[in-house]
């Protein structure tokens, strides 16, 4: 070539070039498969942190036991768990965790003497780790650290004189990692569904500000525009937060105030953008002044929650205010309905098949405001909790002070932990099944005589899944992976024999690969890592070459069939066998609770006898079935294998149970003033128990047919001659002296209106229930 002709530019790269594209592609790579870092984090954390504790118990110390205890430590405090929130109250949990796995060493220990003992201990820890975890998703993300605090030592027999050096070693690595995650890449507050909810309810202001300017604009092409993307910015966010939501095997949710207070949000802003879509405005429709009000103040009332969330320690004047303006606008539109009603509603203005439509089409602008304004309240409310529970005091937050009107720690926990203590419930099903294979397993591990038997107790944890086909396919990862790890360290060994110096560098690099592979590469790779590092680990120990590894792989394979097993025996089918009792339960439950809500509602208009109670126990047994459910819903889509029908469709009929729960409590609502004005209320009430009769006969028709019991319900149609009834009762028995309609008599219609809005989520019901019962997805 000559020398004057010139070089093509890509053939000049340098080593450094090279090198930064390399680290680009390998954290664009670590980006797309570690969103956030975070097994990064928790892997690099462990592979410092590990090895100094291992190397400080059995070189400085010169104790196995302890340096044991502190290398599993290390792996339980930092790789095991990943508290979220701020910085401490991830120390507190972590302190807490710490405190509760000493003394499941200690019983572990004690227990592990006698067969037929650990056998049983483990049964009741296996069972109560498991079930805690429905209280909180602390205690869920948790639940793996903690069985391995009490399979370690139930698993290796010892003396009551080795708790000491048990614990101790322990000790060490929970301080270790308290010292780790507040100074070695601390990681940023994650509050995931915080976030997405305040993004929420911004676009949910801005759509109902867009609504109004489209409406006011004289429906312009220009703001028609800016209307629909407003209207796709806020199904956008509200499919972003149901995402959040439901990316969790557990609910995530604490027992902390702010926490519980946060997560009502998610329903409540569902259902919102629902009733948003239902009252949008169309094309030469008039706006009611008063109705436009109360959309004015529910965006400034939005736009206020976004800001509390967002600064809970900041003013709540701005939402003090937004609400006030909510609540007279509200009495406003009231007043306006109240005094309309008459004119509409008298017999001689109009025909006679006209008048239930004049009532209905007066009264529906305010209703639906009116329905507004009831979940933004409750939104309000709900984020007030939320930033009244952050400005407490130390000393508050300790004795358990609550923000008036919201239910203690104990009351939350007693009320989760309560739902599920019933025979539907997928989670009492995994804390029934996980108990019998972890004791199976410490059995066979003890009658077998195998060498470091924990690892068939901790392999059965490994790969029980909730079905019979998600545990038998991590069996054969496991046994892969195993294998894998195997062979290469195998190699090592062989290649190192027996220089410790060479397995003490390697130990930090296998530490870390075991960290970063089950969440960046696959559940496969993690059990290769973990059994190059168990190799390494033990070979430090007491050298015994591929011996190591041989035990390893059979007990895998003893704690692998163990799992399947009892898989095999309990419930195979998993969460998909029980998402449809689960669906039928709680539609069954709901539907009785917005019975009960119509009762109450009828009762307490009434202007004789006693004030009705609310229907308390009826909502607290809609809500536990409502957890149940979004505890097998969540276990559905974290099983493995195929899902026969559409997600959207399974998505929807879980939906469906948030807006049915909340046409109940805005039934509640709106008679929990008392409103005993005059008039006979006979007919009016009987009109409201009959509807309420035909839905709540038809979620019973149709919760059966969620499992396999008769065929789906068609959906029922408007009742004309129903409401004109009920119209002619409320103009002839619900006015007052002056001859006007009371305020009784409006909220008769807008009872009525509620049923109708339940009524009407029967279309979005139906055609994805027929495509489960056809696939017998759910049963």
């Amino acid at each position: 070539m000559d020398r004057t002709e010139p070089v093509p530019v890509g053939r000049l790269t340098t080593p450094g070039a090279g090198l930064r594209q390399l680290g680009t592609s390998v954290v664009t790579w670590l980006r797309e498969h570690d969103r956030g870092f975070s097994a990064l984090r928790r892997a690099t954390r462990t592979a410092i942190v590990m090895p100094l504790m291992f190397a400080l118990g059995d070189k400085l110390i010169g104790n196995p036991v302890l340096a044991t205890f502190a290398a599993f430590g290390s792996f339980a405090m930092l790789l095991l768990v990943d508290f979220q929130g701020p910085i401490v109250e991830r120390l507190q949990a972590q302190t807490g965790l710490a405190v509760v796995c000493c003394v499941l060493i200690c019983l572990g220990t004690l227990a592990s003497r006698t067969t037929w003992v650990a056998a049983v201990a483990m049964a009741l820890v296996g069972f109560g780790v498991l079930f805690a975890g429905v209280i909180s998703s602390t205690l869920a993300g948790a639940t793996t650290s903690l069985l391995l605090a009490f399979i370690l030592p139930v698993a290796l027999p010892g003396p009551v004189s080795s708790i000491p050096d048990r614990v101790a070693g322990w000790g060490l690595a929970a301080v270790a990692g308290l010292i780790a995650i507040a100074l070695l890449w601390p990681a940023p507050a994650r509050a995931p569904v915080r976030d997405a909810a305040i993004a929420a309810c911004r676009a949910l202001a801005a759509r109902l500000r867009a609504e109004i300017a489209w409406v006011l604009g004289g429906y312009d092409p220009a703001t028609e525009g800016v209307h629909a993307a407003a209207v796709a910015q806020a199904d956008e966010a509200i499919q972003a937060l149901h995402q959040v939501f439901f990316a969790t095997p557990y609910r995530p949710t604490g027992l902390t105030t702010s926490a519980r207070a946060v997560v009502r949000l998610v329903d409540e802003l569902q259902w919102l953008n629902r009733v948003v879509l239902r009252s949008a405005p169309r094309k030469h429709h008039t706006l009611n002044t008063h109705a436009r009000e109360v959309k004015t103040a529910a965006a400034s009332a939005l736009d206020a929650v976004a800001e509390l969330l967002e600064a809970p320690r900041g003013p709540v004047e701005g939402l003090e205010t937004a609400l006030a303006q909510l609540h007279e606008a509200l009495e406003e539109l009231e007043r306006d309905a109240t005094g309309d009603l008459p004119a509409v509603a008298c017999a001689s203005c109009e025909p006679e098949d006209d008048r239930a439509r004049a009532v209905v089409s007066a009264l529906d602008p305010s209703f639906r405001a009116r329905e507004l304004s009831f979940i933004v309240s409750q939104i309000a409310r709900n984020s007030e909790y939320a930033a009244a529970a952050e400005r407490r005091s130390i000393l508050q937050r300790w004795i358990g002070r609550q923000p008036e009107g919201f239910t203690g720690l104990l009351q939350a926990a007693g009320q989760r932990a309560g739902a599920h203590v019933e025979r539907n419930s997928v989670w009492l099903h995994n804390s029934l099944r996980g108990a019998a294979g972890l004791s199976l397993a410490v059995l066979v591990a003890d009658l077998s005589g195998v060498q470091h038997g924990f690892w068939v107790v901790f392999g059965t944890l490994s790969v029980l899944r909730s079905n019979a086909l998600s545990t038998g396919q991590n069996i054969v990862r496991a046994l892969i992976g195993t294998t894998a790890g195997f062979i290469i360290g195998g190699a090592l060994v062989y290649v190192i024999g027996t220089n410790t110096t060479v397995l003490w560098i390697l130990l930090p690099f296998a530490v870390f690969l075991a960290g970063l592979a089950p969440a960046a590469i696959s559940f496969a790779a993690g059990q290769a890592a973990f059994t190059l590092t168990l190799l390494i680990l033990f070979n430090i120990l007491a050298p015994a070459g591929l011996k190591v590894g041989l035990v390893r792989i059979e007990d895998i394979v003893l704690g692998s069939a163990v799992s399947l097993a009892v898989g095999l025996l309990f419930w195979p089918r998993g969460a998909a066998g029980r998402l449809g009792q689960a669906l039928s339960d709680a539609y069954v439950d709901v539907a009785n609770y917005l019975a009960s809500a119509v009762a109450y509602g009828t009762g307490t208009c009434d202007a004789g006898g006693p004030r009705p109670d609310p229907p308390n126990a009826d909502a607290i047994r809609a809500a536990a079935a409502s957890r149940r459910l979004d505890d097998t819903f969540r276990g559905y889509l974290s099983e493995r294998g195929a899902k026969p029908i559409p997600l959207p469709d399974v998505t929807a009929l879980v939906d469906g149970i948030a807006g049915l729960r909340l046409g109940a409590d805005a039934v509640v609502e709106l008679w929990d003033k008392d409103s005993r004005d005059g008039g006979n209320r006979a007919v009016a009430r009987a009109e409201l128990l009959a509807r309420t009769g035909l839905l709540t006969g038809w979620f019973d028709r149709f919760a059966l047919s969620l499992v396999g019991r008769g065929t789906v319900p068609e959906p029922l149609g408007a009742d004309q001659t129903a409401d004109d009834r009920l119209v002619e009762s409320v103009g002839r028995d619900l006015r007052g002296q002056d001859g006007e309609a009371t305020a009784t008599g409006v909220r008769v219609i807008w009872t009525s209106d509620h049923l109708d809005a339940v009524r009407r989520l029967q279309d979005s019901l139906v055609e994805p229930a027929r495509a489960a019962v056809s696939q017998r997805a759910l049963v």
